[in-house]
């Protein structure tokens, strides 16, 4: 997968999860109702479409500070509890109080949390962009991957043997052109769309219903799903798609999306077989329960799950600007040019 920005929602400190959320953490909200919840809702009957169907409609946000995966040191520990939930709240209240007064630290300085080395010239506080000044949903879980590991299970033989050849061919080739970075680097593609998952910022979605049919249009970077429900098969196996193929049906409140026809690239890069079963149910007026399951008998050992809630949020989607031929990939590329051509003057020399 690519390791850049699937890395940034792990460690988002980037999550899954559960349950009812809170007001925004720049606003201090109150942490208990969140701190009660549990996987299990309450029973509570949502709104109808035209057609009947529960409606998913709005602008949300599954902005939060669970890592998809579980940090080694929470091994064993599912879930937090009251006091650990309040503790980290205060952490992360605290540590955008220090950013915004103090500006971003580079990762381990004087033992301040801070960003990667990559990162540190563009504060994200300073626009608006860091995760705690918008709406986070919080939850007593200690990562968005819901079983006792709380990991991304191992590789399969076969799948280490596969990435390894890919490395290895792409060992010193990775900046001859554009096909040769990932379709994140090159604005094409990002994995945060199926499944959906929080980023570093910009992390909004907006869902639309019409008869037949759900929209499902993420803020970062700017993509669409349109996802039938009118019972129709899957696509040919032939035909491959970054977001692969996905349909869906309703199961009494819950909104079920298989999608497969994935191609090896995205979401996760050597994958050959992707199947992914997806869940969207309307627990209360603002909130979405968001579960998906992952499984390629040939890339991991076992079928692995998530979950998280989805919160809803004033406003509207923004243009998330990015593209392939931006700036920043023409750049690199001529970069990599011009260190070629120092390299070539200094051995003839």
């Amino acid at each position: 997968m690519n390791s850049r920005y699937f890395g940034s929602m792990a460690t988002l400190a980037v999550v899954v999860v559960l349950m009812l959320l809170a007001p925004a953490l720049a606003a201090g909200q109150d942490l208990s109702a969140a701190a009660k919840m549990t996987t299990t809702h309450k029973a509570w009957t949502p709104p109808r479409t035209a057609d009947g169907q529960p409606d998913l409609q709005g602008v949300w946000t599954n902005n939060t500070v669970t890592p998809l995966e579980r940090p080694k040191e929470l091994a064993g520990k599912e879930f937090y509890t009251d006091a650990e939930l309040e503790a980290l709240a205060k952490h992360e209240r605290e540590r955008l109080s220090r950013i915004e007064d103090e500006g971003q630290p580079p990762a381990n300085h004087s033992g301040v949390e801070g960003a990667p080395a990559d990162d540190v010239h563009y504060d994200f506080s300073q626009f608006g962009l860091d995760r705690g000044q918008s709406k986070l949903a919080w939850n007593r879980r200690t990562s968005i991957i819901v079983g006792p590991e709380g990991t991304i299970p191992t590789l399969t033989a076969e799948a280490r043997t596969r990435l390894a050849e890919l490395r290895a061919k792409a060992k010193g080739h990775e900046f001859d052109g554009p096909e040769n970075l990932t379709l994140g680097a090159r604005c094409l593609a990002r994995p945060n769309v199926v499944p959906l998952l929080p980023t570093a910022y910009n992390s909004n979605l907006q869902i639309v219903q019409g008869t037949g049919y759900v929209a499902i249009e993420t803020e970062e970077i700017h993509d669409v799903r349109i996802i039938p429900t009118d019972g129709r098969p899957h696509i040919p196996k032939s035909v491959r798609q970054w977001y692969g193929d996905s349909v869906g049906h309703w199961e009494a409140n819950t909104l079920v999306i298989d999608t497969t026809n994935f191609t090896d690239l995205s979401p996760f890069r050597g994958a050959q077989n992707l199947h992914m079963i997806e869940r969207l149910t309307r627990a209360d007026e603002d909130t979405i329960l968001y579960q998906f399951t992952v499984e390629d008998p040939g890339m991991w050992t076992k079928p692995w799950s998530g979950e998280l809630p989805i919160t809803k949020i004033d406003g509207q989607l923004y243009e998330y600007a990015c593209h392939e031929a931006n700036y920043p990939l023409a750049n690199t590329l001529r970069g990599a040019r011009v260190a070629e051509e120092q390299a070539a003057k200094k051995a003839a020399k």
